[in-house]
């Protein structure tokens, strides 16, 4: 059913797909290939990255620069076809077993069923936080932009300007958040079917591989890591003057746009699940 809040979002997608993209992406100089099947996955001249799955390997990235706050965009074309049992990652991590994470993963499914995106996030070490939804547009037919914004007081995912999940700063009332560790960006394609499809129905069909996703217009706007300091903790940093850092709420057009998503594209929600919390949902629920 159209609504006014789907019709807005339609029309920030058309404008978005039709923006000339001016990031100076180059993935030879902004990432490391962390494993699987080479540099050879880097394509013109470092402006766009095809990660690849088969029988044999998964591959994935993981970028030079760590932050600590930052906002990432990239643009993702997911796996066309059948994609059942394949994950497609994109997310920001610490190192440790006490790690911070905002994850992102595409859960493939059988060609013409939608993907899930499945969002958590970790702080500590501690996840358990997911919250899944279908998109409103096929992410195999173009690409479309991906975007994590974390700073001192929120984390933000965006699909095409469009908020879908919000997780505040909650530590005055007791609720861990990320704000010591350092996180790279990393992005990779596994081979989940134990899990990601319908939750292990449906296995990976090995005799469509390769299975690939492609990257470009990677941008990232942060709080760089260097020699054990964040380069805003002087006060120095351009970067603390940005509106994705200090910003602390959504404006209204975008709490109505994260409305409509969670009202009518989300598919699992960790806060409503009281069969997995039967002693009461986490504190956060109350609050993001």
């Amino acid at each position: 059913m159209s609504t006014p809040y789907s019709t807005l979002i339609i029309l920030s997608i058309s404008i978005l797909s039709c923006m000339k993209y001016v990031f100076s992406t180059n993935f030879y100089r902004d990432f490391d290939i962390s494993w699987g099947n080479g540099p050879g996955n880097i394509h013109k001249n470092g402006k766009v990255l095809m990660l690849s799955l088969d029988g044999y390997s998964g591959s994935g990235i993981q970028s030079k620069k760590a932050y600590l706050f930052s906002r990432i965009d990239m643009q993702i074309k997911l796996i066309s076809g059948n994609s059942a049992g394949t994950v497609t990652a994109f997310y920001l991590g610490s190192e440790g077993d006490n790690r911070d994470e905002i994850d992102i993963e595409f859960l493939g499914n059988l060609t013409g069923d939608p993907y899930t995106v499945h969002t958590n996030i970790y702080t500590k070490g501690s996840g358990c936080r997911e919250q899944q939804f279908h998109l409103w547009f096929d992410p195999t037919s173009s690409f479309h932009t991906y975007t994590i914004t974390w700073n001192p007081f929120m984390i933000v995912i965006y699909v095409d300007g469009t908020p879908i999940r919000v997780f505040k700063n909650l530590e005055s009332i007791g609720v861990p958040y990320m704000k010591d560790l350092p996180m790279s960006v990393h992005s990779s394609l596994w081979n989940a079917d134990q899990w990601a499809t319908r939750g292990g129905a449906i296995k990976t069909n090995w005799t469509e591989a390769p299975f690939k996703a492609w990257f470009r217009n990677y941008n990232a706007r942060g709080c760089v890591w260097m020699n054990g300091e964040s380069s805003c903790i002087s006060g120095s940093s351009k970067t603390i003057n940005q509106d994705w850092y200090t910003q602390k709420d959504l404006d209204i057009s975008n709490k109505k746009k994260l409305k409509w998503v969670q009202e009518n594209q989300m598919i699992y929600d960790y806060c409503k699940d009281y069969n997995r919390f039967p002693y009461g949902i986490p504190q956060e629920c109350y609050h993001n």
